[in-house]
C-alpha cells in the first residue's frame, strides 16, 4: 500500500488526528430511517445535549410499540455464529456491541432501499434477544430479495469513544454481501456518493457447483506470483471480453497468465469498498477521481459487488457465484488466488467520516483510540483498527475462515501488515492474557514481539497451508521487513530486495554484496531467525509506484494527472531513465531501456525466494511516469491487450521463457539458502567475486539437478567486459540468454531460426573460455558436453 496517495488524505506521521480523508465536495448520505408499515419502534433513547456551561444533561424519550409483525415469526435467537444464518427453515441474526443501550434489526426490501426506507423493523428485547454482549433474534418468513442492517442506540459522546446515532441504519460486520449501488463508478440517487447501503439475508437459494474443486496447495518456493487488479485486468476496450472489468473477464483472460508461466494471482482489493469515495472533478484529465485501488475496506465478507457482471442481481448472490467461478477456473488451470485484505484500516475515516458499520456499531472496539476518543493513525488513513483486541482478532479470523472455506481462495496479503502487530486500545496483560505481567507498561500502538492475532492466525487449524503474505511496515515508521513474527508460516513483501535491486542495476556503487544477498534469498534477514528463502516475496515493482518500463522512463514521478500538484506519491524511486527523461528518447536510449527491463527481470527470476510480477510489466505498460495511480479509471491503470499483441511486443516473450526457464530449473526455487556445495560467486575471472564498493559485476555459477549447471552474470556497469568462465573439462558453456541482444536473440530458446548459428558466432570467445558482455547487460549460460573434448 502506497503511504502516500492523497495528500488531503494521508500523513506519514503517527499522530493520533488525521486529517479529513473524503474531499469536502463528496455528498454525504442521508441515512434517516422511515417507520414500518407496522408502526414505530419502541426504544429507549438518550439524548445529549450540551448545557451553557459544557456539561451534557441526558434526557430520555419513549416512543409507542410495535404493531405485530405479520411477514415473519420472532425469537429469540442464539449468540452464535456472528452474522446472519439459515438455521432451521429461517435465518438466525446475531451482533456484538457491548455498549449499545438498545438493538434494531432493520429488514429492507430491494425496492426501498432505492428510497432509503426500512421494510421491517424488529426492535431486540434487551433481556430475550442478548446474551452477553451479543444482541441476537431468529426470524421465519419470506426473505426474497431482503437486505438487513442495525440501528443502535446509546451515548452520542466521541470524547469518551462513543458514536451511537439512532437514526444511522448500519452495516453488520459479519454481513455476506453488501447491496448498494449496482455499477462500478455511477452515483447513487440524486447523485448520492454514499447511498444506504445493507447486507444480503441469506437464503438456501443459489448453491455454487464447485465441480470437486480442491486447494492446488502449491509449495511456497515454487510460487510466480502476478498482482494483477480486477477491474483494470480487462476493462480496456482492446481485451475484447464479453464482460470486461469483472471476475468474468478475468475468466475470459485467465489463459494469458497460463501462458506467462503464473501460478499465483494476488488480486488487489475484492472486499467491497466505495470506489466514489474521492469523487471529485479532475480538471487535469476532465474526468472523475474515484477510489480505482480499493484499499479502504468497508466490509470484509463481501466481495466487491461492482466487479460483479451482474451487479446487484439477486441481492449479491450472482457476485458472490461470480467470485467463486473466477476461483473455480483458475484453479482448473494450475493458478492459485491470493486475496490482498486491508485489515490495518476501514473507510469510515476520523472522527470527521462516516458511521457506516464498525463505528457505529461499537467504536472503541473497533478502533484504536486514545483516552479522549481521539483516531490513532499508524495506518495514515485517518484511523486504526483495533486488531489485538479480543473481539476484533476473532472477526479478523473469522473472516480469513470464510474465504477460504466458502470462496476457497488460497491465502492472503496483508496491506500494511505491521498494524496487526500493534498493541490494542486498553491494552493490558489481563486483557490479553489472562494474567497481569510484572512490569507490564505496554501503550496502545506499542509493537509485539508476539502479538495475538498474529499467533492465531499462524496456528489456526482451518488456515493451516494457507498463503499469509505480510506488507511488513506501516504509516507509522513501523519498519519488519526480515523482523516480522512469521511462527514458520509467513512470508513479507521484501521492500529492501526492491531498493538493492533497483540501484545496483542500474550502476549504484557499492551494493554488490548486498545485491548478492538478494539473489540468494536475503539470508541477512531471514536465516538467523529460522526462516527459508520463500519468506521473502521479491517485487521489482508493484501497484504503487513505477511500472518496470517507467523505472527505466523517469527520473521524476509525474504525477500532474493526480490534480494534487505533483505533490503525492514517492519521490525517491531508485528509477533512471537511461539518458533522456521520458517516452521520447533516441534510439540508442530506447534500446537501453529495453535492456535494463530485461536485466530486472532476469534478475527477479534467478533470484530465490518468491518472484512477483505486475500487471502490465510483461508487455512494457506504462503510466507516464505517474507513481500514484490510486484514482483513475482510465486508461493509466487499464491492461493494455493491444500493446501486448503487437509484434513489437518482444518483451512478453522474454518474460514468458524466463518464468519457463525458473520453473525447469530445480535450483531456484530452494527451501534452503544456497551453501557453497552448490553455488560459487565468481568475478571477472572465475571464483575472485569483486565486493568492493566500486564493483558493478556479479556472477555466480549453480548446481542444477535438471540443467546440470548454470552461470549467471550481471554487468551494471557503462563498460563492457569480456569475462573468464569456470572451466568445465569435458564440457563448454553455451549461451542462452543475454540480454544486451535484439529478440529473439536475446533468448536462444529451441525454437529460435538460425539458433545454431547465433551460438557458433560466439565459438571463438568460447572455445577460449570468454565471453564478451555488453554494459548494462546480463547472461545465462549452460553447461553442456564438449563433442570436441
Amino acid at each position: 500500500m502506497d503511504l502516500i496517495r492523497c495528500t488531503s488524505c494521508f500523513q506519514h506521521s503517527p499522530t493520533l488526528i488525521a486529517p479529513t480523508f473524503r474531499h469536502q465536495t463528496t455528498r454525504k448520505p442521508n441515512l434517516t430511517t422511515i417507520s414500518n408499515n407496522h408502526g414505530t419502534v419502541s426504544t429507549t433513547r438518550m439524548v445529549v445535549k450540551a448545557r451553557g456551561g459544557g456539561a451534557a444533561e441526558a434526557e430520555t424519550a419513549l416512543v409507542d410499540k410495535p404493531k405485530v409483525l405479520k411477514r415473519f415469526q420472532v425469537s429469540e435467537g442464539h449468540p452464535a455464529p456472528f452474522g446472519a444464518t439459515i438455521q432451521d427453515c429461517g435465518v438466525n441474526f446475531a451482533i456484538y456491541s457491548a455498549n449499545a443501550t438498545s438493538a434494531t434489526l432493520c429488514l429492507i426490501a430491494l425496492s426501498d432501499l432505492q428510497q432509503n426506507r426500512a421494510t421491517e423493523q424488529i426492535p431486540l428485547d434487551p433481556l430475550a434477544n442478548k446474551t452477553g454482549d451479543v444482541w441476537h433474534v431468529f426470524l421465519k418468513g419470506n426473505f426474497k430479495d431482503m437486505l438487513y442492517g442495525y440501528i443502535f442506540d446509546g451515548e452520542f459522546s466521541p470524547e469518551i469513544c462513543h458514536y451511537y446515532d439512532c437514526s444511522r441504519i448500519l452495516l453488520d460486520p459479519y454481513a455476506k454481501a453488501v447491496i448498494s449501488r449496482g455499477e462500478f463508478g455511477a452515483l447513487g440517487p440524486e447523485d448520492n456518493c454514499w447511498p444506504q447501503m445493507a447486507g444480503m439475508v441469506p437464503t438456501s437459494e443459489y448453491q455454487f457447483d464447485w465441480e470437486g474443486d480442491l486447494p492446488l496447495r502449491h509449495p511456497d518456493r515454487d510460487l510466480i506470483i502476478y498482482e494483477m487488479h480486477v477491474r483494470g485486468y480487462t476493462k480496456h476496450e482492446s481485451s475484447g471480453t464479453k464482460f470486461p472489468g469483472t471476475y468474468r473477464g478475468v475468466v475470459e483472460k485467465l489463459d494469458h497468465l497460463k501462458e506467462l508461466g503464473v501460478n499465483c494471482i494476488e488480486l488487489m482489493p475484492c472486499q467491497e469498498f466505495n470506489e466514489l469515495e474521492y469523487y471529485s472533478y479532475n480538471s487535469v484529465l476532465g474526468d472523475y477521481k474515484l477510489n480505482f485501488w480499493g484499499y479502504s475496506t468497508i466490509n470484509y465478507f463481501s466481495p466487491m459487488i461492482r466487479y460483479s457482471s451482474s451487479g446487484i442481481r439477486s441481492c449479491g448472490r450472482d457476485a458472490i457465484n461470480e467470485f467463486k467461478y473466477l476461483v473455480k477456473e483458475a484453479h482448473k488451470r494450475g493458478i492459485e488466488v491470493i486475496m490482498d485484505v486491508v485489515f490495518n484500516h476501514t473507510a469510515e475515516g476520523n472522527e470527521k467520516g462516516l458511521s457506516l458499520s464498525f463505528r457505529g456499531v461499537d467504536n472503541c472496539v473497533y478502533y484504536m483510540l486514545a483516552p479522549k476518543g481521539e483516531y490513532y493513525n499508524y495506518s495514515g488513513c485517518g484511523n486504526t483498527f483495533n486488531c489485538n483486541h479480543p473481539v476484533v482478532r476473532q472477526f479478523i479470523l473469522d473472516c480469513l475462515r470464510y474465504w477460504v472455506t466458502e470462496m476457497h481462495v488460497d491465502g492472503f496479503r496483508f496491506d500494511l501488515a505491521s498494524i496487526m502487530t500493534r498493541s490494542s486500545s486498553l491494552w493490558d496483560s489481563v486483557n490479553v492474557y489472562g494474567d497481569p505481567l510484572e512490569g507490564d507498561l505496554i501503550t496502545t500502538g506499542t509493537p509485539l514481539s508476539n502479538p495475538p492475532l498474529i499467533d492465531m492466525m499462524s496456528n489456526d487449524p482451518v488456515l493451516h497451508g494457507v498463503k499469509l503474505i505480510a506488507e511488513a511496515w506501516d504509516a507509522g515508521g513501523l519498519y519488519q521487513v526480515g523482523r516480522f513474527p512469521h511462527w514458520g508460516v509467513w512470508s513479507e513483501w521484501n521492500g529492501k530486495y526492491r531498493d538493492i535491486v533497483r540501484q545496483f542495476i542500474k550502476g549504484t556503487d557499492g551494493l554488490s554484496g548486498a545485491f548478492a544477498e538478494c539473489l540468494c534469498g536475503s539470508p541477512n534477514l531471514y536465516q538467523e531467525g529460522g526462516g527459508k528463502p520463500w519468506n521473502s516475496v521479491n517485487f521489482i515493482c508493484a501497484h504503487d509506484g513505477f511500472t518496470l518500463a517507467d523505472l527505466v522512463t523517469y527520473n521524476n514521478k509525474h504525477n500532474l494527472a493526480n490534480g494534487e500538484d505533483n505533490n503525492d506519491g514517492e519521490s525517491h524511486n531508485y528509477s533512471w531513465n537511461c539518458g533522456q527523461e521520458g517516452e521520447f528518447a533516441s534510439i540508442s536510449v530506447k534500446k537501453l531501456r529495453k535492456r535494463q527491463m530485461r536485466n530486472f527481470f532476469l534478475c527477479l527470476m534467478v533470484s530465490q525466494g518468491v518472484p512477483m510480477i505486475h500487471m502490465g510489466d510483461e508487455y512494457g505498460h506504462t503510466k507516464g511516469g505517474n507513481n500514484n495511480t490510486y484514482c483513475h479509471d482510465n486508461y493509466i491503470n487499464y491492461f493494455r491487450w493491444d500493446k501486448k499483441e503487437e509484434s513489437s511486443s518482444d518483451l512478453f516473450r522474454f518474460f514468458r521463457l524466463m518464468t519457463k526457464f525458473r520453473r525447469e530449473c530445480e535450483s531456484l526455487g530452494l527451501n534452503d539458502f544456497p551453501t557453497a556445495e552448490r553455488l560459487q560467486w565468481h568475478g571477472h575471472t572465475p571464483g575472485k567475486p569483486d565486493w568492493s564498493d566500486t564493483s558493478r559485476f556479479v556472477a555466480f555459477t549453480l548446481i542444477d539437478s535438471v540443467k546440470g549447471e548454470i552461470y549467471v552474470a550481471f554487468n551494471t556497469s557503462h563498460l563492457p567486459v569480456t569475462i573468464t568462465l569456470p572451466e568445465r573439462p569435458g564440457y563448454r558453456w553455451e549461451p542462452l540468454v543475454d540480454t544486451s541482444k535484439p529478440a529473439p536473440f536475446d533468448f536462444l530458446s529451441n525454437e529460435v531460426p538460425e539458433r545454431e548459428l547465433a551460438i557458433k558466432q560466439y565459438a571463438h570467445f568460447l572455445d577460449a573460455n570468454l565471453y564478451p558482455m555488453l554494459s548494462y547487460s546480463s547472461i545465462v549460460l549452460l553447461l553442456s558436453p564438449d563433442e570436441n573434448a
